[in-house]
């Protein structure tokens, strides 16, 4: 049966779910900051795409993967909201004057000229989600209730983890496209972990956690073809002992892509994800200090 996401009013729900962990024992913390399945009627109204289109840039049951992880020390974060709506993983002054009405034309970046900005003007395959342009006042009041809620939760947690534990080591955990991953070959990872090439989390750690993953028989990659983006580059400090690892992981593994629905994997995925997330949270368990090299 295909899952249906929620619909709702733009500010009748809350912008993340926090589990806290049974019992604070590691620095680990995870976060799906695009598997939000909450979309607005008035996103719906507006938008020229049907509502598969538009849940094709979500990071559909991410958050399910990662609900065992209280069980192992780690606190879980998730958006309520679709990356359709508010993409987490952009700052928030990534604004697309081609999709907001009044906005100065700038210079903007790679992400914000493909319609990837902290308001998405696309979804996956460059298909536009509106008719027109919409007002500066509904993208502020988006930040509000949104962005900016998830993201002092989210600064919050790495404080309080760093101050507890003496490191923090946050997971940042999505989902790809099996097309994104056809130009690979045979080269293909089925996961993909990215550190901004170092910047964002300790080598030792990342090399650890590859281990993890490639123990289970999957095929690993670092930074290609998602190194990082928002999220790893404004929060991992790995010489402050906080480090960011994003993964990547292949829809294939546990959905079907076009009903966006779980597949009769998902459960051998899930028990996968579990038996990686305990290992992770062991790895931050340990009293030992991982500066960046």
């Amino acid at each position: 049966m295909t899952e249906k996401p929620h619909h709702s009013d733009p500010h009748s729900v809350s912008a993340f779910t926090l589990l806290p962990p049974q019992s604070a024992q590691t620095a680990v913390i995870f976060a799906s900051p695009h598997s939000g399945a909450h979309y607005p009627e008035s996103l719906q109204r507006r938008s020229v795409l049907n509502m598969m289109q538009l849940r094709s840039s979500e990071d559909a049951f991410v958050d399910r993967l990662l609900a065992s992880a209280p069980r192992y020390g780690a606190a879980v974060i998730a958006a309520q909201y679709p990356r359709a709506w508010v993409d987490l993983n952009r700052a928030e002054d990534e604004l697309d004057s081609a999709l907001i009405a009044g906005l100065e034309r700038s210079h903007p970046g790679p992400r914000v000229a493909a319609g990837l900005g902290v308001i998405p003007r696309v979804v996956s395959g460059g298909r536009a989600i509106y008719r027109g342009k919409i007002a500066q006042i509904e993208v502020a009041a988006r930040l509000n209730h949104v962005w900016r809620p998830y993201h002092a939760a989210l600064g919050n947690l790495l404080t309080q983890t760093h101050q507890r534990q003496g490191q923090a080591i946050l997971i940042d955990v999505h989902s790809m496209p099996s097309e994104a991953l056809d130009s690979l070959g045979a080269r293909r990872p089925r996961i993909v972990l990215g550190d901004r090439y170092g910047a964002s989390a300790a080598r030792p750690l990342v090399a650890q956690i590859e281990s993890v993953f490639a123990a289970e028989g999957l095929a690993v990659s670092r930074n290609t073809p998602f190194a990082g983006a928002y999220i790893t580059q404004r929060y991992g400090r790995p010489r402050d002992n906080i480090h960011v690892v994003q993964i990547e992981i292949d829809r294939a593994l546990y959905m079907d892509e076009e009903r966006v629905e779980p597949s009769e994997d998902f459960r051998a995925f899930s028990a996968l994800m579990e038996r990686a997330i305990a290992q992770i949270c062991a790895i931050g368990a340990q009293p030992m200090r991982m500066a960046a090299e």
